[in-house]
């Protein structure tokens, strides 16, 4: 596989690993792994230039946004920390804050890194008025109902004089170990899908619409940062001592450090005795302690200079494998799994681990009865990492990579160049036509949010769908039951006929197209316009296509060729899904940036980020990720960082505003 190709396909597993992670949450892959890929992704972009993409995920923060939930601007942004795991980089930030602070002296203030989810409070004289999620950075969801409910927030903080009129706190809303495995053991008794991890867990119940689900899950929080006009510290350490006066739970294992070895000292305790704490943690975070120091190092235009995340390495265990099973998914990809012996790890009882695919396995040399090396990648999804050799029993046999699907007993297919096995009987393998509707249905595609696995899996088997145009038959009185359901029988109806209005776009991603994401979706939507110019489109018209290679082309093919797959989609023509671009997308572009390479830089007041890369785009510019003698404009926001703009005033590149940008393509 080619640094293009490649690419493409990084970026189209940091898009699903993204919406598995913040949608879904059913993260499949721990923090350090999806850092290792975009890492490797921000490397070939680097090398290609030309394949810049503004919805790359490299472009993007990460965001948890619900639908449900009335989005709330934040009045500062809420900017993710950068990420290291060796101390080696933490050395290397430390000597750089010196550096950047000219050799003056400074504190750290050393913190557990939580595993949950990211909070920010506001309260107005001394009253919780407001509680929002991180959410994109830059606005949340509004979730005060929910947030009303966790006994360790206070809603009334105590008399003190020292309170401010307003203010804002941030904290990390957690589910502590013991209520995880309470939960987890009652979704059990119940047959309801286990939560991964605690984060998960928090996740879930902090946003569900029902706050009595939530009082009932019994979250905690723990407070770290404190914002506003009138906080008078001078230190972030003695602002949090100051809000835990005022009533806020603050970690009692934070700590001033004067020195590197003092932070390595700090870090290397924690890695040890964070398996006491009754809370997940996952790391360290490591923050210049001096308010006005944080204010001269200031900011990248994704994380704070003065503040670094440290993430301890993955706890290991040794078990048994018993036995290796096999699932099957949407795109008919066979993935092994292993399953061992129940082993505590990071928290949490561990009895299965992906095994990838059947090379994998054969690096290993896996044995039935071998005792195996598991570690939970970030503390979250279990994987196998070695074998022990010397406890191999003698009548151990190796494991056989299966030659039939598992669920319809086709033949399985393994392509050229690829690892993973496949079952080809996309028609009529169960698990690949309820993981296609599944995809369908789901946020980013229909967002027919409605329905869920479950109810899928239901209709599959009563013979009411077999593929998603099926979904457009459905009717009231065929899912209401004896009646008793009417009025979410209704929602669901309701639901799917509102998805006919989902732009072209997301009815591409839709489709299910292998290989295609979300951003190639819209790239070929653009590019097309409908789905007859895409459905008839050759392989050297689809290769033209910004982020389009010779493999995804093939598939965009391959899938129209199939006389099922083209009947499916005239059928959701017929049923007035939009198969083109609307008359508003086809009027919005224009020519005033043509030809132009602009890069962002900041943060923006009127639209977001991937607003701006948008609106460049549909105006005939090019989004570029790094300033050169080439770039026509840098379109700059609050808080630019310094480095880009030494480098435009050396190179002599116009700086724009963004009022100027606005007037420049109204």
């Amino acid at each position: 596989m080619d640094e293009k190709q490649r690419i493409i396909e990084l970026r189209r597993e940091l898009h699903e690993h993204n919406h598995r992670y913040y949608v879904d949450n059913q993260p499949t892959i721990g923090d350090q792994e999806f850092d290792f890929l975009m890492h490797e992704l921000q490397d070939l972009e680097a090398r290609h230039p030309e394949m810049f993409d503004a919805n790359s995920p490299t472009q993007r923060v990460g965001s948890d946004l619900n639908k449900e939930f009335q989005q709330v601007a934040h009045r500062y942004p809420m900017l993710s920390l950068a990420n290291t795991y060796n101390e080696g980089d933490v050395k290397e930030w430390y000597n750089s804050v010196s550096r950047l602070l000219g050799g003056e002296s400074f504190e750290v203030c050393c913190e557990m890194k939580y595993d949950g989810l990211s909070i920010s409070l506001t309260y107005v004289d001394g009253k919780l008025t407001q509680a929002v999620t991180r959410g994109d950075g830059v606005q949340g969801d509004d979730v005060t109902a929910n947030v009303r409910t966790i006994r360790s927030i206070p809603l009334v903080l105590s008399d003190n004089t020292s309170i401010p009129h307003e203010f804002e706190i941030r904290g990390e809303i957690l589910l502590p170990w013991k209520e995880f495995e309470r939960i987890n053991a009652e979704r059990e008794a119940a047959e309801e899908p286990l939560f991964a991890n605690p984060r998960n867990a928090a996740s879930g119940t902090l946003k569900s619409l029902d706050p009595t689900v939530v009082a009932q899950r019994r979250l905690d929080a723990y407070l770290y940062y404190l914002l506003g006009d009138e906080i008078s510290g001078e230190g972030h350490y003695e602002n949090l001592m100051m809000a835990r006066s005022w009533g806020f739970k603050v970690s009692e294992g934070m700590r001033k450090a004067k020195s590197l070895d003092d932070v390595m000292n700090f870090i290397n305790y924690w890695d040890a005795e964070r398996k006491n704490l009754p809370v997940a943690t996952d790391g360290v975070v490591l923050k210049v302690n001096s308010i006005r120091q944080q204010r001269a190092l200031g900011f990248t235009a994704k994380s704070p200079r003065w503040a670094i995340a440290y993430k301890f390495k993955a706890e290991r265990a040794c078990t048994r494998l018993n036995e290796v099973t096999y699932q099957v998914g949407r795109t008919g990809a066979v993935t092994p799994v292993a399953n061992m012996e129940p082993v505590q790890l990071a928290g949490t009882t561990v009895k299965r681990a992906t095994l990838n695919n059947e090379d994998f396995i054969r690096s290993f040399d896996l044995h039935i009865g071998d005792y195996v090396y598991v570690e939970k990648g970030g503390e979250i999804i279990p994987k196998i990492v070695g074998v022990d050799l010397d406890q191999r029993p003698i009548i151990a046999q190796p494991v056989q990579f299966i030659k039939r699907c598992p669920e319809c007993g086709t033949e399985l297919v393994r392509y050229e160049g690829e690892a993973v096995h496949y079952c080809p009987n996309d028609a009529g393998c169960p698990p690949q036509i309820k993981g296609r509707i599944e995809h369908f249905i789901s946020r980013k595609a229909m967002n027919i949010d409605s329905l869920g696995p479950e109810t899928v899996d239901e209709y599959y088997r009563h013979g009411l769908i077999r593929n998603i145009a099926d979904l457009y038959l459905i009717d009231v009185q065929q899912i209401s039951g004896d009646g008793s359901r009417i009025r979410s029988a209704q929602k669901i109806v309701n639901a799917i006929a509102a998805s006919r209005d989902v732009p072209f776009e997301r009815v591409v991603f839709a489709l299910g197209i292998r290989f295609v994401g979300e951003t190639s979706a819209k790239q070929l939507a653009r590019y097309f316009k409908n789905i007859d110019a895409l459905m008839s489109a050759t392989l050297e018209e689809l290769c033209e296509v910004d982020g389009i290679g010779e493999v995804m082309a093939k598939s965009i093919i391959g899938y129209f060729h199939n006389e099922k797959n083209r009947e499916i989609v005239e059928r959701l023509r017929s049923y007035g899904l939009q198969m083109e671009l609307s008359k508003e997308q086809l009027s919005a572009t224009s020519d005033r940036l043509a030809g132009q390479s602009v890069v962002i830089s900041g943060v923006f007041a009127h639209h977001s980020r991937d607003e701006y890369k948008a609106l460049i785009e549909q105006h005939g510019g090019k989004n570029v990720g790094s300033i050169s003698k080439k770039t026509s404009f840098i379109l700059a926001g609050e808080n630019m960082g310094p480095s880009k703009l030494e480098k435009a005033q050396k190179l002599n590149i116009r700086i724009v505003s963004e009022d100027e940008f606005l007037e420049m393509i109204e």
